[in-house]
């Protein structure tokens, strides 16, 4: 499995909620009600690029000065639901992650520790005055954590092959899973009784209850989507038509409901396996 790519964005997947505009209090909502009239929103490629653009200033700017009016837009039984950016609240939390992935050396380098320091200061300013806040966006970098594949299921799956010419020439592949709200919560509710039932405490069930906990702080009739963006460009087009990481998700569940502990193991150790390969292309040359 290898691929090279110019392409500037990260190989990273995205785990999203779109809301309805009745989630949104006012003045957000009309803001977003005119926004989703706009013959063109900006996807996620224009978004990496304005991030990435801010990051090859002098100095870096880790985090902008101001929250993004934008959004990604989606329809769900014929009803406009929003999934607002909020790339400022999602860079100051990615920027409290920085430190546990990269020696000190790199990481002074990458973002100098008076602007990191600045950084953290605006965003405990910003959060005393926004205690609830949270992201409606989810970032994973080099891979799709296999608790997200818990929340869909293989009919949830929607894969468009790319054009000729790849990144380069042509439209890259997309692969996405997208589902109510209310499925993604049955279905994350079931796995977790499943695994409690048949196993000790453990990461993929400390994993499961905070990706629940996440999804309780939203409307009820929203969208939940997994994309699995950049990581398109990192492995082949014939890999991602293969994959049903889902289904094999949920053959573990089932299994486990069905007290078939070695064929659980056996479907989770096929599908770790699957993304440990590709964990593995991020220390590849």
């Amino acid at each position: 499995m290898s691929v090279a790519s110019s392409v500037l964005v990260p190989y990273a997947s995205y785990l999203r909620v779109y809301e309805p505009l009745a989630a949104f209090p006012e003045p957000e909502r009309t803001h977003w009600a005119r926004y989703a009239r706009r013959p063109r929103t900006p996807g996620a490629q224009e978004e990496l690029r304005r991030s990435l653009a801010d990051l090859l200033s002098t100095p870096p700017v880790p985090v902008p000065v101001h929250e993004s009016g934008e959004a990604f837009v989606a329809h769900l039984d014929g009803v406009v639901v929003i999934c607002p950016w909020r790339t400022r609240l999602r860079g100051w939390l990615a920027l409290q992650e920085l430190p546990g992935q990269f020696p000190d050396p790199v990481l002074d380098a990458m973002v100098p520790p008076v602007v990191r320091a600045q950084v953290t200061s605006d965003y405990e300013r910003w959060l005393s005055g926004n205690p609830d806040a949270r992201p409606w966006i989810r970032t994973a970098i080099w891979q799709v954590p296999l608790r997200w594949f818990a929340l869909f299921g293989d009919e949830d799956r929607q894969y468009e092959p790319g054009e000729p010419g790849g990144a380069e020439a042509g439209r890259a592949p997309v692969l996405r899973y997208r589902t109510t709200m209310a499925q993604a919560r049955r279905r994350l509710a079931r796995a977790l009784r499943a695994l409690r039932e048949s196993i000790d405490e453990g990461p993929m069930t400390e994993g499961l209850v905070e990706v629940g906990r996440w999804l309780e702080e939203f409307h009820p009739r929203a969208l939940v989507e997994l994309d699995f963006g950049g990581l398109v460009h990192a492995v082949t087009e014939e890999w991602l038509a293969e994959d049903r990481s889902a289904a094999q998700m949920a053959e573990g569940i089932a299994a486990l409901r069905a007290g078939d502990g070695e064929a659980a193991g056996a479907a989770y150790g096929r599908l770790a396996e699957r993304w440990r390969a590709v964990g593995d292309l991020r220390f590849a040359n």
